[in-house]
């Protein structure tokens, strides 16, 4: 008979411990939460380091948003969120449903819709809980207004202005740690300006801050404002740092049939994911030939004006930028897909390559790029302003004449019946000096 060797004390205490105390470990934890505020809502995104288990319900009377997560640590210092939402008042615990989990309470100044909902990790993020709140009794954007102009005949030129990206969303990081978001907001920014400066012109932008539009909503920004032209500002971007350059893209009905159109469009569903759910239009058969069919009875004016903008851009920047490719370049992206308004995509440059990067954080770079697509938008409406325009009016009442030899600007003034200052007004002349075969505009009196 063998005998059992006797069981030691601190091995018989380790037992009784372990079946006496329960070990149990969150195996989640919050990393960090960031607010973003936009017009009307608010976006609130928790990042964590394992796929979030969730249940939420609303309170009134004040009006609070309930987070229940599950298996969760209660690691996380609300106190020190910076929040600059005007739908937020703040974010603090309260008693949890369990042990293991933790109850986050976003109190709020106002009873909003709320919608949540998590998305795997993506760089640069890991898992993510996203909680967008929407105030649908906010006030609607001011609607379109003419200015520099008194007749109700006549109107401004409605360009809207979209810097790609925004908030949740950053687009390329360049090797310098630049954001893509900021570089298109700022150089959105400067145009807009630029733009606004300009009589009988009136710019839109689709974000003014640092937050996420999704592609498929910008181009129903500049429908609602009935825009002439909607241009979005992006930088490059590509898996090497060699390439190089500005470029002007188009709409393609078809896929894109070069690698960096395929990267784009990559690129730009990738960008859903970051900003949020991504938006999925039904591809069943009826619904892609009416879709078709309709575009193309409704896009041909749009994509002609859109390629003739197009090469004007280009042939700007070429002044103050290399470009990677001299000629319009043609993808399917959502930002540019309405089909009754011209859109062009400008990239200004490749974040991923170092020197371009540089310039893309200068100050002055971003001036002369801004200057450059403002005068080929100006140089377009010039010659083919839409008829109800300030500028169409305008127009009509001015005419063109080719200076000959012999020819001065008394002369030109005695002919037409108007004075010479006049004259000199119209053409930005600053001397009474004209060249043989300049063509001077004539203003009508």
């Amino acid at each position: 008979m063998k005998y059992l060797r006797p069981i030691s004390l601190s091995v018989l205490l380790s037992i009784l411990l372990l079946l006496v105390v329960p070990v149990s470990f969150a195996k989640n934890a919050i990393d960090s939460v960031r607010i973003w505020p936009s017009p009307g809502s608010t976006r609130i995104v928790f990042d964590l380091e394992d796929t979030p288990q969730y249940s939420y319900f609303t309170l009134s009377n004040p009006d609070r948003l309930v987070i229940d997560l599950a298996d969760t640590k209660k690691n996380f210092d609300f106190a020190k969120l910076a929040n600059k939402s005007p739908l937020v008042k703040k974010l603090r615990y309260s008693s949890a449903k369990d042990k293991s989990g933790i109850r986050v309470v976003i109190e709020l100044n106002k009873k909003l819709d709320s919608n949540l909902f998590a998305l795997p990790p993506t760089e640069p993020y890991r898992n993510r809980l996203v909680i967008d709140l929407d105030d649908k009794n906010a006030p609607a954007s001011a609607s379109t207004v003419v200015k520099h102009n008194n007749s109700q005949q006549s109107r401004d030129i409605v360009i809207v202005i979209d810097a790609g990206h925004g908030g949740e969303d950053p687009g390329s990081i360049g090797r310098g740690g630049t954001f893509e978001k900021n570089i298109t907001l700022n150089v959105a920014q400067r145009l807009a300006k630029l733009i606004d400066a300009e009589p009988g012109m009136k710019a839109v932008m689709t974000r003014s801050g640092d937050y996420y539009i999704s592609p498929n909503k910008r181009p129903d920004i500049a429908r609602k404002h009935k825009a002439d032209l909607l241009i979005s500002i992006h930088a490059d971007a590509f898996t090497t740092p060699q390439p190089r350059g500005a470029s002007v893209w188009v709409l393609s009905m078809r896929r894109a049939n070069t690698e960096l159109g395929r990267w784009m469009e990559k690129s730009e569903r990738h960008s859903e994911l970051l900003g949020g759910a991504a938006e999925v239009i039904q591809d069943t058969a009826s619904e892609r030939y009416l879709t078709q069919a309709l575009l193309d009875m409704s896009m041909d004016h749009s994509l002609t004006t859109s390629y003739d903008l197009s090469r004007k851009v280009i042939g700007k920047l070429r002044g103050i930028t290399r470009m990677h490719k001299k000629i319009p370049q043609a993808a399917s992206l959502a930002v540019l897909t309405s089909p009754d308004i011209p859109s062009i995509l400008v990239e200004t440059g490749f974040i991923s390559n170092p020197s371009e990067e540089k310039n893309l954080n200068w100050s002055k770079f971003r001036q002369q790029l801004a200057t450059s697509i403002f005068s080929a938008v100006k140089t377009h409406f010039s010659e083919s302003p839409p008829d109800d325009s300030l500028w169409a009016k305008q127009k009509r009442h001015t005419r063109t004449h080719k200076v000959r030899s012999g020819e001065s600007l008394s002369l030109l003034a005695q002919r037409y019946n108007v004075n010479v200052g006049a004259i000199k007004a119209a053409n930005n002349l600053r001397s009474d000096v004209v060249r043989i075969g300049q063509v001077l505009t004539i203003p009508r009196t």
